[in-house]
């Protein structure tokens, strides 16, 4: 799965003011007409540009492609316990055969069993192995996700956010995408 960032819409980079993108995945991006408008209501530093400028009769600026806040934001610790976040945290893949298309989540212990809706009890499923699994407890079913379901760190989700980078990354900003990685020898 990729996010489609399409290089005519010029999107800037948008990097807290420890130079980190505020977010991996989806990646942290503005409109061109977002970064300008931050730019001039002094809520970011411009760091790189694109060639291609907006002019007006009696002003013309270059389009930034990386910007980066004067105040630092407050990561979250605790990432929101979405759809889309469970299924990032099991990289898109179903827990039980391993397809990545017609992705839902399943409640492990199912709620008719008295499952909750928590990170520990949801994982992603496919359709086919959701219903196959229905209300089923996984001995029943004799379907056990591959992976035991846990609450991630957002450290976790950057992580896996790196496999599924956007269709198109800018030049400018590779200076300041996964430089927290680990270099290999």
């Amino acid at each position: 799965m990729t996010i489609a960032v399409s290089p005519q819409a010029l999107p800037a980079l948008v990097l807290n003011a420890d130079y980190r993108p505020l977010s991996y995945y989806p990646l942290s991006l503005w409109s061109w007409q977002d970064a300008i408008k931050a730019v001039f209501l002094d809520r970011v530093n411009i760091i790189a540009e694109y060639d291609h400028s907006v002019c007006s009769p009696s002003f013309s600026m270059k389009l930034p492609s990386v910007v980066s806040l004067k105040t630092y934001v407050q990561p979250t610790r605790n990432p929101a316990f979405t759809r889309f976040n469970v299924f990032l945290r099991d990289k898109f893949e179903c827990q039980y055969c391993g397809e990545h298309d017609e992705l839902t989540f399943d409640h492990v212990i199912p709620r008719a069993h008295g499952g909750e809706t928590t990170w520990e009890n949801v994982v992603a499923a496919c359709s086919p192995c959701n219903l196959r699994k229905g209300s089923k407890l996984p001995k029943q079913a004799q379907m056990f996700p591959h992976q035991k379901p846990y609450a991630p760190s957002v450290q976790d989700l950057h992580n896996n956010g790196r496999l599924f980078p956007p269709n198109y990354l800018h030049e400018s900003w590779m200076d300041y995408l996964y430089w927290d990685t680990e270099l290999q020898p």
